[in-house]
């Protein structure tokens, strides 16, 4: 759907003065890697179609069924890229229960070996086939990451506590991106992705020590589900009365969301600072008692 462009100088733009400075769209965004190519292999299915619907029965069942299997790789390999990305965004993660990019490579095998039999009634090269662009795609997109991230000396439990609650508390931030959409303004947009960063921000500093996930899990759950509720409702209103009072209500909201998680994570950050002085004193000391 067509946006209106708005700007600092765009007629119609509230006046910015005591308001934060408006967010870069791409602020704390990064390209998926490997997006293009898994989007051509999605139009690469389409050349089985033309020899399926032309040629004879077989062919048109073989056809299809390639067709079908390379669309699903297509799928499962740019889902599993974008699992792949976010493991490595964060610090603390557990192994994808599914790895999407490695059956992926599987299903992309099984499409060349079907896509074979359409004009071979042997299996000696349509198996080359599949086993040669199972090869291929691997190569090219990787393996999903096989082993949970960040875990190396720290309790197990305390880790699956800070994945699991880390996990709702992005569920609750994608609903809210989602939710703004339906008010077609790209300011808020960018609002709602600056809160978004200072979020995440404090998701990091959790994943550094989830010893602070006591201290942190109100504002992963009751306060992200209230923005998220907040921001549903505000849409829906906005999308029809284009109310701005109630624009400016959901702003001042984010300014405070945005303030909080920021003071919380400048406060966590501290207090593991001051942890770590004592345990820095405490061991001089005993050096010193040593020597």
């Amino acid at each position: 759907m067509a946006q209106r462009f708005g700007g600092k100088f765009s007629p119609g733009t509230p006046d910015p003065k005591g308001d934060l400075p408006p967010a870069h769209p791409f602020d704390g965004k990064q390209p998926l890697k490997g997006a293009g190519r898994a989007r051509f292999m999605g139009i690469a299915a389409l050349v089985f179609l033309p020899a399926a619907f032309t040629g004879s029965p077989r062919q048109l069942m073989f056809g299809l069924g390639a067709t079908a299997l390379l669309l699903a790789a297509a799928f499962l390999t740019r889902e599993g890229l974008k699992a792949h990305a976010a493991y490595d965004q964060r610090k603390v993660a557990r192994r994808p229960a599914f790895p999407r990019k490695i059956f992926g490579s599987v299903l992309t095998g099984a499409a060349l070996v079907v896509g074979g039999l359409m004009n071979h009634d042997g299996l000696l090269y349509p198996l080359l086939f599949g086993v040669a662009g199972a090869a291929l795609h691997f190569n090219t997109f990787g393996a999903d990451p096989l082993r949970d991230k960040g875990a190396e000396g720290i309790d197990t439990f305390q880790t699956d506590r800070v994945a699991r609650a880390v996990d709702e508390a992005e569920k609750h931030l994608t609903a809210m991106r989602d939710a703004i959409l339906r008010a077609n303004d790209r300011q808020l947009e960018g609002r709602v992705d600056r809160f978004t960063a200072a979020a995440r921000q404090l998701f990091r500093t959790v994943e550094e020590d989830p010893r602070d996930l006591t201290a942190a899990r109100k504002y992963l759950s009751v306060y992200l589900m209230g923005a998220r509720d907040a921001t549903v409702k505000f849409a829906d209103l906005y999308a029809r009365s284009r109310d701005a009072q109630a624009r400016g209500d959901y702003l001042a909201l984010l300014d405070d969301l945005e303030t909080t998680f920021a003071d919380r994570s400048r406060r966590l950050l501290s207090d593991n600072r001051s942890d770590l002085d004592v345990e820095i004193s405490v061991l001089r000391d005993r050096l010193k008692a040593e020597a």
